[in-house]
């Protein structure tokens, strides 16, 4: 195996364990030197010039100061596409990309139903307006937009930082997505609203009690607006969401959340309480009540 992928592993396992490790040396290689992992066990690496090893000590030594290795290499693949972060956007995770799948679940079986409701919209409209509150990178926006062409999609973010980044996104990848500068706490004006198929969310939902038990690459590089609510609030966001639900959502609309895992199902009776049917918590891939989700079936007249 080659000598310089070897020390770069061992060097980070003390800090990140020796699969992570691994993991994160195959991905450096890979993706900053366009080294396969065939070319690595074979011992077929070619000769760094002096320009590649001293960027390979550089990513080591961001690596060793606990910078999560999507910031070095400036992105994280999500949804199979290459998403663009900086320290101003809360690293897309696997979990999230349940809630996507579950999303479009929602807004094909959505669009076999009929528009006959009589409040003025169009079928269009009906099937197809989607906002996503708290977009951070746009993962989650931009995700559905390229599964579904004919959304109409709106993304929402407090941070106008984070906004940048996710339009950069946008671009990139060649997604349509209105972004709008907007304090999800805050109920819109009650004038002149789009109203939804379905509104979605990865808010912040991590209490501040548990930073104690979370990793330094976490707490030291990612936005804690993007991570942490009060102790004594956990639900904060989710209260908020239930609002802009019952107030923007059409009727047969969805609210579909991720969510704190110790609080799936307080999360789920808080929807119950705002009046939202069928609700529904859903496992991820690890077997943690991960995402939640409820129906709208009152008019919004």
């Amino acid at each position: 195996m080659n000598p310089h992928f070897i020390a770069l592993r061992d060097a980070l396992t003390p800090l990140y364990g020796e699969g992570e490790a691994r993991a994160i040396s195959f991905l450096v290689f890979e993706d900053a030197f366009g080294v396969s992992r065939t070319d690595i066990y074979a011992d077929k690496v070619r000769q760094f010039s002096e320009d590649e090893s001293t960027r390979l000590d550089n990513i080591c030594q961001q690596l060793l100061d606990g910078r999560p290795v999507q910031q070095v290499l400036g992105y994280a693949l999500f949804c199979g596409r290459r998403f663009k972060v900086t320290p101003d956007v809360l690293i897309p995770r696997p979990e999230t990309e349940e809630l996507v799948s579950w999303a479009v679940e929602k807004m094909r079986d959505s669009s076999q139903q009929s528009s006959a409701a009589s409040d003025g919209h169009s079928s269009a409209q009906m099937s197809s307006s989607i906002l996503d509150a708290g977009t951070g990178s746009g993962c989650i926006a931009i995700s559905l937009k390229l599964a579904m062409e004919e959304a109409d999609v709106t993304a929402w973010d407090i941070s106008r930082a984070a906004l940048e980044v996710a339009r950069e996104n946008a671009r990139e990848l060649g997604a349509d997505v209105k972004f709008v500068h907007h304090d999800m706490l805050l109920a819109p004006a009650s004038d002149a609203q789009p109203v939804y198929r379905l509104i979605v969310s990865n808010p912040p939902y991590i209490c501040q009690r548990e930073a104690a038990d979370m990793e330094r690459n976490v707490l030291d590089f990612e936005p804690h607006t993007a991570l942490f609510v009060p102790d004594d609030d956990p639900l904060r966001f989710y209260r908020a969401l239930c609002l802009q639900a019952r107030q923007l959502l059409l009727p047969g609309g969805w609210l579909l959340v991720e969510a704190n895992r110790a609080y799936a199902e307080q999360t789920a009776q808080l929807m119950r309480d705002y009046g939202l049917q069928d609700v529904e918590v859903r496992m991820d891939a690890y077997g943690n009540p991960r995402m939640v989700g409820g129906k709208n079936l009152l008019s919004n007249k």
